[in-house]
């Protein structure tokens, strides 16, 4: 006489609830910010997380001109690129970086912070960063 015992629900894509979040960076570390960012895109935050579905969220992240780094790396991290060509490196500070385009700070952050797999394209597309308090999303925050 066995028992019938009840199964664990499987997630299927469709069942899929995806919620915005806004996130303000303003005086944030970045790697402290970036990883709850990383949290939320995968869907890690979630009760209902699988690891082979993309469960996560939006994220909305305003004020990246006010991010800020801790210690002495605001001098001495360097941002690498390579071209493919001889002589074709090129090497930007922090700094330089943050005036041009605060928001490659955030989204290369995160994007190192991703899993590298095929959902990863589809997960960091769901983010998107403003440099200042002004973005796009107000009414999917106001319909709450």
């Amino acid at each position: 006489m066995s028992k019938q015992t009840k199964m664990t629900p499987v997630l299927k894509e469709k069942d899929i609830k995806r919620n915005w979040h806004l996130v303000d960076l303003k005086n944030k570390i970045l790697g402290r910010a970036v990883s709850d960012i990383a949290i939320i895109l995968q869907g890690k935050n979630k009760r209902d997380y699988s690891p082979n579905l993309d469960c996560g969220d939006y994220v909305v992240a305003v004020n990246s001109k006010k991010i800020k780094i801790s210690g002495k790396k605001a001098d001495s991290k360097m941002y690498t690129s390579y071209s493919g060509y001889p002589g074709g490196l090129k090497i930007r500070k922090f700094n330089e970086i943050k005036t041009v385009n605060p928001n490659y700070i955030i989204k290369h952050a995160v994007n190192g912070m991703l899993p590298k797999n095929k959902l990863a394209k589809k997960r960091i597309s769901r983010l998107y960063i403003f440099e200042d308090e002004k973005h796009n999303f107000a009414e999917k925050f106001n319909s709450k």
